[in-house]
């Protein structure tokens, strides 16, 4: 005969009529065989029901429900506790960081305990993500590899500097996907610059006067390093500002306004004279003879505030660029050394490093005449004369 289960209410039911026939004399052998129990069933209910009424049952048994709701609350709270105590080793920003903490939480606590469902409910993580199988591109082994060509070559470049390098380089590729990349691989990714406060400007700054076109306006600076033996030397930097072309940078000992006089005026021979030239309030270039020459030749100078440097903000960015992938990485045993890497590194600048202001272009892709000084320009063309009138005579 198959078991049968009854219900709180039937039980007290039961009792009731138990006790009826009790106080009617019968036994309890008989009453339990009339309810269809055993004695022990009987005992059993007594001691459990005994002097409960029905309404009572129902409350006792509401509260055990409620009992074991609030039971199976607080176990599903602690397990989500533990499941984000486990993941706690960072911030889980992305899909993949994501999958890989729920991939971790199941096999730390037990995949019987943790189910998938939960551990991504609980960390943030849509199931259709974390079952979607990654896809490898055939060309990511190769660009990864070229990619960390460039960042050895190029150490102090930025994932955004090498993206246009490999734009330059007929790469179809997304930033996002070499920033992801760079990542992966721990590259080194450049901390963002604060922002300055500008106090006041001036009509010399960058700011009132922006360059339009090229060689509208130039500006210059001056740089100063040392050599192993602790003996300083200086650089004359010279730069457009439109199309952030450095067009010089003198090397010397010593520099002083003729030395800027003369590398103008070789400039001037070759590419012409801009509108304007920027620069600080150094001697050499608020120098008379300077200032008078310039405005000879319709040049006209634009000086900066006194101690705001971010007025000349295009130079001052180039002498910071100059300064973090050269000067900082080389020591150089001679001047002529210097020379000679500076130089290197200003075409590979003009003509290799990508600029962000440009569209991730080289301020000057195509080869770059070297510089001649006038008298060696003035020699050629003397040269070039002789060699034709001898032609016509």
């Amino acid at each position: 005969m198959p078991r049968k289960r009854f219900t709180v209410e039937q039980i007290i039911q039961k009792l009731r009529e138990a006790e009826v026939e009790l106080a009617r004399g019968k036994t309890i052998g008989l009453v339990c065989k009339q309810l269809g129990i055993t004695d022990q069933t009987y005992y059993r209910w007594r001691k459990e029901y005994g002097g409960i009424r029905t309404d009572q049952a129902k409350r006792l048994k509401d509260l055990e429900k409620e009992n074991a709701r609030l039971k199976r609350l607080l176990a599903d709270a602690e397990l989500d506790k533990a499941i984000l105590k486990e993941a706690a080793f960072g911030k889980l920003l992305s899909p993949v960081k994501r999958c890989q903490a729920v991939t971790y939480v199941r096999n730390t606590l037990g995949p019987e305990i943790v189910s998938e469902r939960r551990a991504c409910r609980v960390l943030g993580q849509p199931r259709s993500t974390q079952r979607r199988e990654p896809y490898l591109p055939d060309d990511e082994p190769r660009l990864v590899k070229r990619m960390i060509e460039l960042a050895t070559q190029y150490g102090r470049y930025g994932y955004r500097t090498i993206w246009g390098m490999l734009l330059l380089e007929g790469w179809k590729v997304n930033h996002k996907r070499i920033e992801r990349l760079w990542r992966r691989e721990g590259l080194k990714v450049p901390k963002k610059q604060p922002k300055r406060r500008r106090l006041w400007l001036n009509d010399g700054s960058c700011v009132r006067l922006r360059p339009g076109y090229k060689d509208h306006v130039w500006s210059y600076d001056f740089v100063q390093d040392r050599t192993s033996d602790g003996r300083s030397f200086r650089m004359l930097v010279i730069m457009d500002e439109y199309s952030r072309e450095c067009l010089s940078i003198d090397v010397a000992r010593r520099l002083n306004s003729e030395d800027v006089l003369e590398r103008l005026s070789d400039l001037f021979i070759q590419r012409g004279t801009p509108n304007y030239i920027r620069s600080d309030n150094g001697a050499e270039f608020t120098a008379k003879k300077v200032r008078k020459w310039l405005e000879r030749v319709d040049v006209k100078t634009l000086f900066i505030e006194p101690g705001s440097p971010w007025e000349n903000g295009y130079v001052e960015s180039f002498n910071g660029t100059l300064r973090d992938q050269l000067l900082n990485g080389e020591i150089f045993d001679t001047l002529l050394e210097a020379k000679v890497l500076i130089e290197r590194w200003r075409r590979e600048y003009n003509t290799i490093r990508p600029h962000s202001s440009l569209g991730y272009l080289p301020p000057a892709p195509e080869a770059i005449a070297p510089c001649l000084p006038a008298s060696a320009t003035l020699q050629l063309a003397n040269k070039d004369t002789d060699n034709h009138l001898g032609t016509v005579t």
